[in-house]
């Protein structure tokens, strides 16, 4: 099955991974999961796929797919992005969240 990234290596990949803090795995999961619509919408989407850890199911990845670094900044900027934010030191551990750019280059 082919990725976005298979026919564009321009595509800028993002990696977001998150740790829920102890009792607030379920709450962070809905959280994450109501942010999928409206980011779909956005100028400059491709893919905004959230996986959670089989071995750790308080863990949370969203693997994305943007146009470029402006639209992946404008994504961040967006009103529910922004609500998230605020959300991040009740809901996430210690940790907090990770954000990790990627370029495919094979």
């Amino acid at each position: 099955m082919p990725t976005p990234t298979d026919d564009r290596r321009d595509l800028l990949t993002v990696i977001a991974s998150m740790t829920a803090a102890p009792g607030k795995e379920a709450e962070l999961k809905k959280e994450l999961e109501a942010l999928i619509e409206p980011t779909s919408q956005e100028d400059g989407y491709v893919n905004y796929d959230l996986h959670q850890s089989v071995e750790n199911p308080g863990t949370f990845f969203f693997y994305e797919n943007w146009e470029s670094a402006e639209k992946l900044d404008a994504h961040l900027a967006t009103p529910h992005l922004v609500r998230f934010a605020g959300l991040i030191p009740e809901l996430l551990d210690e940790n907090g969240l990770t954000i990790t750019r990627l370029q495919r280059i094979a």
